[in-house]
């Protein structure tokens, strides 16, 4: 009997699902319940799933159906699915000063989404001190303002569980029932869970790309204006991104939800601001809310919908398809129609790109309209609501409209593996059931006639 050999880019989904299954079991256990009571298995797959898919779509409140142990166990899944499960066992591994064979530098990289295997080990590293850094401070500042709300001990722990799960865009917290809604009028809170959301977000080749243009920049005395200009293509292309995004989303909200009284209707000028700025912020995969998701307007809802989709930036701890994805497929559209090469910041993109980018559009807007007609059929919910959970569900986000506790047993399945699909990528997924087939040699066809739009 052969031995089953599992190849790098179908060992992320297992390694995955091993997470899942573990934090299940974890659970499922009578003390990591308040009540001290068992939790069905449906309910600790669920949380789990959300927990390890950094989601945050809930069907128990957290702050008070988990006791200490289960939240700590809620934890540590969102902190492995945030850095990815591949990432965290190599970096245990490195710091018991293991040789790293080929085949788990490539592992490596399939996990983290980057081509490079040289210099990979090092950038695990920066990555693992980079984010010790940033949620340590995000827990510091936070707990500035919960100690007092909530005692020493609550409020210690509040603050670093909610500095984890900004920062993995997780959207999850342990503060209360209401998310950010009891500091929507708070600059400080909302400030520092967006700026956690945003690092999370940009992923981390930007934030290694930004530090060293900043070091080049001190030592070669460059104006502070120039770091922009000597970045790689990639970041100044996610850091433009980023920022249309969140300036778009931030007007489209404010416009939509300005004489809204069930949201921010009744807010001061300067509030409303606040909260656009936030709910654009949130869109993308944070899945915290300072306004009740279920009374924004339908094109608030139509927004949320385009920048759920999108999601952050790769290498990172967001989800969605991706900053740059979607603005290859945009851009491959309009040169075609300009008759103009793929060209971004005079830097040529590779045909295989922009046909990586268009699958990952294609498949993902394939597994969104497979998830609303299934959930359509189980639930009978209406058609926003419906579309809202599950892009929700496949881009990680973690923001509903006030469904996901009242899901029957075959919706809360869809959502499920809505999150689980999201996390690891519909490409991933069809990736898994492929086997190795050789391209050499290949035969090829005569070319077609065919007729297109």
């Amino acid at each position: 009997m052969k031995p089953i050999r599992i190849k790098p880019v179908q060992f992320i989904p297992v390694s995955f699902l091993a997470a899942i299954l573990a934090g299940t079991l974890l659970l499922m256990l009578p003390f990591a319940t308040v009540s001290g009571g068992d939790t069905s298995p449906l309910t600790a797959a669920f949380t789990a799933t959300t927990s390890v898919c950094v989601t945050g779509l809930v069907v128990v409140d957290t702050y008070a159906n988990w006791s200490f142990f289960g939240q700590l166990i809620i934890l540590l899944l969102i902190q492995i699915g945030g850095l990815g499960v591949v990432a965290v066992g190599a970096m245990v591994l490195l710091i018991g000063r293991k040789k790293f064979t080929l085949t788990d530098r490539q592992l490596l990289g399939n996990s983290l989404n980057v081509d490079k295997t040289r210099g990979l080990l090092l950038f695990l590293r920066r990555i693992f001190h980079g984010v010790f850094v940033v949620e340590l401070t995000g827990a510091v500042l936070y707990s500035i303002k919960l100690i007092p709300l909530l005692g020493l001990k609550k409020g210690i722990w509040a603050s670093l569980f909610q500095s984890v799960s900004a920062f993995c865009n997780a959207g999850m917290d342990v503060i209360g029932p209401n998310s950010m809604m009891d500091f929507q009028g708070s600059w400080y809170m909302m400030g520092i869970t967006m700026a956690l959301i945003v690092l999370g977000g940009l992923g981390f080749v930007v934030w290694f790309d930004i530090i060293d243009s900043i070091k080049k920049g001190i030592q070669k005395k460059r104006p502070p204006a120039m770091v922009f200009d000597h970045l790689p293509v990639h970041s100044k292309l996610v850091l433009c991104m980023t920022g249309i995004l969140l300036l778009a989303g931030t007007l489209i909200v404010l416009a939509a939800e300005y004489h809204n009284p069930d949201t921010m209707g009744n807010m001061p000028l300067g509030e409303k601001i606040l909260n656009s700025l936030f709910q654009s912020v949130t869109f993308r995969t944070a899945g915290f809310a300072s306004v009740p998701q279920d009374k924004l307007t339908e094109v608030s809802c139509l927004a949320g919908y385009i920048l759920m989709f999108i999601g952050g930036s790769p290498v990172g701890t967001a989800g969605g398809v991706k900053t740059v994805t979607a603005f290859l497929v945009l851009m491959n559209a309009f040169s075609y129609i300009n008759r103009k090469e793929n060209v971004i910041f005079h830097r040529r993109v590779s045909e295989e790109l922009m046909r990586k980018a268009a699958a990952v559009v294609s498949v993902s807007f394939i597994a969104v309209f497979i998830m609303s007609v299934l959930l359509t059929v189980t639930d009978q919910l209406p058609l926003t609501n419906v579309i809202y959970e599950v892009v929700s569900a496949l881009a990680t986000v973690g923001l509903s409209r006030g469904v996901t506790p009242h899901l029957s047993l075959a919706g809360r399945i869809i959502i499920i593996l809505s999150m689980y699909l999201g996390r690891i990528g519909p490409i991933s997924m069809a990736f898994f059931f492929t086997r190795n087939t050789k391209t050499e040699n290949k035969i090829r066809h005569a070319e077609g006639t065919f007729y297109v739009g």
